[in-house]
């Protein structure tokens, strides 16, 4: 995780975004937010070419000449993450990735996202259903209100980096992915 000294111009600052749908539906409502370079910021709530050196570095050179069919799902997954990388950003956008994913397989890439996100130095926004991928990933999880999405409550993941398996089991995580739950929980009934 990076460190921003104090008065460093932010990545990310949002300040009273509200987004509408042509159908109007307000999807978003005066969304106010900042987010430093380097944090790994997860989004919770309710529904509502260089391939060949990106492929080396999310672990898949060996199966570079296979077709899409030929690829497993997390290895789909992988090659996804892998063609995000090819412009090199600075900022990474990631909407549910590991959702289709089985739990040991979305565990598994989890981890490797935080290791390119350790080596890569990059701020990230995550979106999920996850509560416990949204603890396992995170410096920060913002909950959102449902109908419009809004800032309900944003909470700082204070578990030691770097994230392992073994930290899944940790009261420490047991804890943190209950406080978020039910702060989640909370805001079904506002």
């Amino acid at each position: 995780m990076v460190s921003t000294p104090a008065g460093a111009v932010p990545e990310v600052h949002l300040s009273g975004v509200t987004k509408r749908f042509r159908n109007a539906a307000l999807a978003l409502e005066n969304i106010s937010l900042t987010i430093e370079r380097g944090e790994f910021v997860t989004f919770l709530g309710p529904s509502g070419c260089g391939v060949a050196k990106m492929l080396d570095l999310v672990g898949l050179s060996h199966v570079g000449e296979r077709y899409p069919r030929q690829l497993s799902g997390g290895m789909k997954m992988r090659v996804s993450i892998a063609r995000a990388l090819v412009s090199r950003p600075r900022i990474l956008l990631l909407d549910e990735p590991f959702a289709a994913l089985d739990e040991m397989t979305r565990d598994r890439l989890n981890e490797e996202l935080l290791r390119l996100y350790a080596e890569q130095k990059w701020t990230v926004l995550f979106v999920t259903h996850s509560v416990a991928e949204a603890v396992f990933l995170s410096s920060r999880i913002i909950i959102l209100a449902p109908h419009p999405g809004r800032v309900a409550h944003d909470v700082r993941v204070d578990l030691p980096w770097p994230r392992t398996a073994e930290m899944r089991e940790s009261s420490a995580f047991e804890n943190m992915v209950t406080q978020a739950s039910r702060l989640l929980r909370g805001v079904y009934k506002s």
